[in-house]
């Protein structure tokens, strides 16, 4: 069985799948056109999949000899944005694939054609799980809670996130790493009450403005401050809503952001310290700060153990000159890091951004693409890993 050649023969297949995807995207967990549409491929594959949290997909390829199972996970959901691509095949419903997973669920769907023709040589079980709503950190804990990595329990997990979130990842290249690899991510939202009233006359009022701005710059010293240095934080204001004219104190200021760490511990400190600044500079300054802090996704965190093998299966597909250890985790986050607290595996990336072909915008951008001439290297590598994580038992 060879992993390489089997995914370059249906590579067109698995471009036709991502093109399809590419044009009926939706966000969260409203994707029914996703969800059909991959509920038929698998069903054309004569692969068992049962529903799970409205969109969400768990299929499950049993192999003929006992063993364990494995996990593969792609995420399914697009972004609130209007498509600027000009693609044959762009998205109108102003909604896009600008994350690339169109391309996660396509090369799921490839992982799935490939394996299920060969259950007579596979030990234990592949369980495939087509997720949404990773955008807004909504899909992967649902799934968990209502049982996507049990019946069969599952021993391993992968995933992938492919284009160009790491410039040394160029495309075709395969980027991973041991341990923390992407952030978590917070929000913060504080509305601050004051006192509003006649602006050349500040001494009557509590200008919540004015302590805004104090308590901003406060939050940036927590990073430079309380921090140590070596270990990553992103603490961003976002948005700030108040006053509606230059001569007038409102009456409140609303703020939020977004808060990035990589340790837990850094976490825990972070979002401490960010409570007890908003409240005690507003009280300091005769006014009240509804304070309200959201954990939204945890860290991704790689296991040792399985990275290590799995670094071996890329290494036979894409050559040690395109395997990468990234040395640094990322500021983005990846809800994957849900199916990683609770089973031990790994989360890579695959280049895409190809400067050649014009595939040069970020993540989250209205002309973001995909270099689609990788995308058969995501279900080799997957093949790949089941096949070695097979001979090892």
């Amino acid at each position: 069985m060879d992993p390489i050649k089997l995914s370059k023969e249906i590579h067109n297949d698995i471009i036709n799948w991502r093109r399809e995807l590419h044009k009926i995207p939706g966000t969260g967990l409203d994707i029914e056109e996703t969800y059909n549409f991959v509920c038929n491929e698998l069903t054309k594959m004569n692969i068992e999949f049962i529903t799970l949290s409205k969109t969400g997909i768990c299929a499950l390829i049993n192999g003929e000899n006992p063993g364990p199972t494995i996990a593969i996970r792609a995420d399914m959901d697009g972004l609130p944005i209007k498509e600027e691509t000009g693609l044959k095949f762009a998205s109108n419903n102003n909604c896009m694939h600008a994350c690339g997973h169109d391309a996660h669920t396509s090369m799921l769907l490839g992982t799935a054609k490939i394996l299920s023709k060969y259950k007579s040589i596979l030990k234990g079980n592949v369980k495939l799980i087509f997720q949404p709503a990773e955008e807004i950190s909504a899909g992967a804990e649902p799934m968990i809670a209502e049982g996507v990595l049990d019946n069969p329990k599952v021993d391993r997990v992968l995933g992938l996130h492919i284009g160009g979130f790491f410039p040394e990842v160029k495309a075709g290249m395969i980027g991973v790493r041991t341990g923390y690899t992407t952030s978590a991510v917070d929000k913060l939202s504080v509305t601050i009450n004051g006192k509003g009233g006649h602006g050349a006359l500040p001494h009557l009022c509590v200008d919540p403005i004015s302590i805004g701005a104090e308590m901003i710059s406060a939050l940036q010293r927590i990073v430079s401050r309380e921090i140590n240095p070596l270990h990553p934080v992103v603490i961003t204001i976002g948005s700030i809503e108040g006053g509606s004219t230059w001569n007038i104190i409102p009456e409140s200021v609303h703020f939020q952001g977004t808060i990035r760490t990589i340790f837990p511990e850094d976490r825990e400190l972070v979002e401490k310290r960010v409570i007890e600044i908003c409240n005690g500079i507003a009280s300091t300054n005769g006014a009240s700060a509804d304070v309200v802090y959201d954990k939204i996704c945890p860290s991704v965190n790689n296991n040792s153990e399985v990275t290590k093998s799995f670094m071996k299966s890329a290494l036979k597909i894409v050559g040690e000159e395109n395997l990468v250890y990234l040395k640094e985790p990322t500021m983005v986050s990846e809800d994957m890091a849900y199916y990683l607290q609770n089973v031990p595996g790994t989360f890579f990336f695959l280049g895409s951004n190809n400067p050649k072909k014009g595939i040069i915008y970020p993540h989250h951008h209205p002309k973001f693409d995909v270099d689609e001439d990788v995308l058969w290297i995501g279900p080799a590598i997957f093949v790949q890993a089941v096949l070695d994580y097979n001979s090892n038992l």
